[in-house]
């Protein structure tokens, strides 16, 4: 129900409570005003009679009472009149008409008791009300009742009763309610009228708030109510409508300054209270994302945190998480592939993995979105079975390059909405960017002091650190590792002779020489000065001798050149197997190097696996 009809109901029920209220009243009151009316008329023809009958007695006409007493009864509304004698004047003066022995329970309780009965004896259209009124006798007054009446003093001598009609005055009484119940209903639609008068600016008022309010709902703030008066309505209205200018004012602001932090082109009738609240909850969910990432030990784990977002916060089932290279080579590998880490290129053609400028997003610093444009990229290659599908590539800065390139694979048809999600995604990859850069850093300078500065190849500090995991791995795997220790043969004499420049070529080649025989997941180490290390990974058998008969030929075979020609250098290598020649590596190495110290002492360039004869040989 609307507030008008709330309103003009509450007028008329008011008016009506207070007509029914005044009616009721007015009834009350004329009913009482009635019967104190009739009570009147009773007593003063009671008194009447009673002057009427002494007069009569002292002019000796009381013989005619009878006649008087129908007369009285033809007076109009008079309906009874009738003297009734007690027992004192009936003994005195005898029983005297029929009609004043004739007593009803009334009269007789009257008689009795001396005291007047008042009341209505018949109701309906036409009630009745008797009066049955007792005579006192009395020594006082003219003249005096003793003196004819053989009685004492308040002796009842008889009593009278007195009934009239009320109908005259209840027709009255009638006209007169009809005539204040018009006069009231016809005040009460004036109240009505008038209280709607008065009450409709604040209808009205009420009405606009509603519908400005209504609008604020959705984000609209610029409603206003027009309500042009100077009461407290007005005062109202202006306050109310300078509060829908500061909210959409500052709202407003909020929502650009989120919006240009965020990066987000806020549609102009776009709800300002969802965008605003939708966008402060995500930067709150973007420093909660940011403390995680800074937290995280790893690059790794928070390439697969990312990976994460992007599969449940943003319900992505493909995309790829590419990493630029930072060594000025120019090569770019996917971390995160469809959620799961370290997978192969899957939606890009092999060629970015080795020429990163062919991909558009990392050549060019900017969001390639294919959705918008579906031939952008040469390089976004899916699997022929998938059709239909489209891309869009988020770069993230590194101080001030690409370091990394955010792939989202998509069906076209959905590609809209991961447009609009777009501004979000890039602001978790915004507030990620410093973290992983961060990471990459200390990953470097933490390779860096892992790795000969010289040769390129692992230090013995990586050993230290990589030892008790190789061991953890090979024994969990049941595998087994040969360890070859090697020397270059005279090289002392090459810093003599050639000085320490062609020294360092000499490793160098050395270091290339040995780096190219061995597999990816075998281990090359300079282990200090000539010396080098290598860790085979076996599976179940050792083939060090093998390796290191093959590392010996690839080392002398390399032409090294110096100001005199060409120089030839050998190696000579000794070889030992973990776990069979020791429950350490450490333990292991030392075989090695024993082994190795029988291949020199044996005359060089040549390759000895170690035996348990050797180590009591170095013990003695």
């Amino acid at each position: 129900m609307k507030l008008k009809q709330k309103m003009t109901m509450l007028s008329m029920f008011l008016s009506g409570a207070m007509a029914c209220v005044l009616i009721a009243i007015s009834l009350i009151s004329f009913r009482q005003f009635s019967l104190a009316t009739a009570r009147d008329h009773v007593r003063t023809a009671a008194e009447i009679v009673r002057v009427s009958l002494t007069e009569a007695m002292i002019n000796g006409v009381i013989g005619q009472r009878e006649s008087f007493l129908k007369r009285l009864a033809e007076v109009e509304g008079l309906q009874v009149a009738r003297v009734l004698r007690s027992e004192v004047v009936a003994r005195q003066f005898g029983e005297g008409l029929s009609a004043e022995h004739a007593i009803d329970e009334v009269e007789r309780r009257v008689m009795e008791s001396g005291q007047p009965f008042y009341g209505i004896v018949e109701e309906g259209l036409a009630p009745i009300f008797r009066g049955t009124i007792p005579f006192i006798a009395t020594s006082t007054g003219q003249p005096n009742c003793l003196q004819c009446h053989n009685t004492s003093n308040g002796a009842v001598l008889g009593a009278i009763t007195i009934q009239v009609s009320m109908e005259s005055l209840q027709r009255k009484a009638l006209t007169t309610i009809i005539i204040m119940t018009g006069i009231v209903m016809a005040f009460a639609v004036v109240l009505t009228f008038i209280f709607r008068r008065q009450l409709s600016p604040v209808v009205s008022t009420a009405v606009e708030v509603q519908q400005v309010v209504a609008k604020a709902k959705d984000g609209n703030f610029d409603g206003r109510i027009q309500y042009k008066g100077k009461d407290e309505m007005g005062d109202i209205a202006l306050d109310f409508n300078r509060l829908m200018e500061h909210l959409h004012d500052s709202l407003g602001a909020i929502t650009r300054d989120v919006s240009q932090l965020m990066h987000y082109q806020a549609d102009g009738n776009t709800n300002l209270i969802n965008t605003t609240t939708e966008m402060v909850e995500t930067l709150l969910e973007i420093a909660q994302f940011k403390q995680a990432v800074e937290e995280d030990r790893t690059r790794a784990e928070v390439y697969l945190r990312i990976g994460l977002l992007l599969k449940e916060q943003f319900g992505m089932k493909s995309f790829t998480i590419y990493e630029v290279s930072s060594q000025g080579m120019n090569h770019m590998k996917p971390v995160i592939v469809d959620g799961e880490p370290d997978s192969t290129c899957r939606w890009c053609t092999p060629e970015v993995l080795f020429q990163a400028d062919s991909c558009r997003a990392n050549r060019t610093g900017h969001v390639i979105d294919g959705v918008e444009s579906r031939f952008i990229c040469n390089q976004f290659k899916p699997p022929p079975h998938q059709g239909g599908l489209a891309h869009i590539c988020i770069p993230i800065l590194h101080s001030g390059s690409v370091g990394n390139v955010v792939q989202i694979v998509m069906e076209r048809a959905h590609g809209r909405l991961y447009q609009l999600l777009l501004p979000f995604i890039t602001a978790y990859l915004r507030e990620a960017a410093p973290t992983v850069e961060a990471k990459r850093l200390l990953d470097t300078v933490r390779e860096s002091a892992l790795r000969d500065a010289l040769t390129g190849l692992h230090n013995r500090r990586f050993l230290e650190e990589y030892v008790a995991t190789l061991e953890a791995t090979t024994k969990r795997k049941k595998g087994c590792l040969s360890v070859l220790l090697m020397d270059i043969d005279h090289f002392k004499e090459v810093n003599d002779v050639f000085g320490h420049d062609v020294g360092d070529t000499v490793l160098r080649v050395v270091a290339k020489a040995l780096a190219a025989q061995v597999r990816t997941s075998d281990m090359v180490i300079r282990y200090g000065g000539e010396e080098f290390l290598v860790v085979l990974q076996e599976s179940d058998d050792y083939s060090g001798e093998k390796m290191a008969e093959k590392l010996r030929q690839a080392v002398a075979a390399q032409k090294i050149p110096v100001s005199s020609g060409i120089m030839r250098k050998t190696i000579s290598i000794g070889v030992a197997g973990f776990p069979s020649h020791g429950d350490d590596i450490w333990e292991v190495i030392k075989c090695a190097d024993l082994a190795l110290y029988s291949a020199k002492r044996g005359g060089r360039n040549r390759v000895v696996n170690y035996t348990l004869e050797m180590s009591k040989e170095g013990s003695s």
